[in-house]
């Protein structure tokens, strides 16, 4: 069993007992949370889609923790001017654990 969520603007495909990293979301540690745009659940072969979304449906998860992406290195130069510029950027993730889907 599987389903496809909107969570925070972006689609995750998620299953039971899977982690998830999702944008930073409101809420600490430990604490659960609920996702209600449920765009597709497969359930061994019945798929039922949703226009956009599939009523009556969720899923529940629990925040692991709030962590940091890899770091994306951002390089300009423009030849032959001495011109460079370095920067750096890490997004600010929180890892979920999906408990149900229901």
């Amino acid at each position: 069993m599987y389903a496809i969520v909107d969570i925070a603007g972006k689609q995750f495909k998620v299953t039971q007992d899977q982690f998830v990293y999702a944008p930073v979301l409101e809420g600490e540690e430990g604490a659960s949370v609920e996702f209600n745009d449920v765009l597709l659940i497969d359930n061994d072969g019945k798929v039922k889609v949703g226009t956009p979304t599939v009523k009556g449906s969720k899923v529940t998860g629990k925040i692991l923790g709030h962590v940091k992406d890899d770091k994306v290195v951002v390089f300009k130069k423009k030849r032959r001017k001495g011109y460079k510029v370095k920067n750096g950027h890490r997004q600010q993730l929180t890892k979920v654990l999906i408990e149900t889907i229901s």
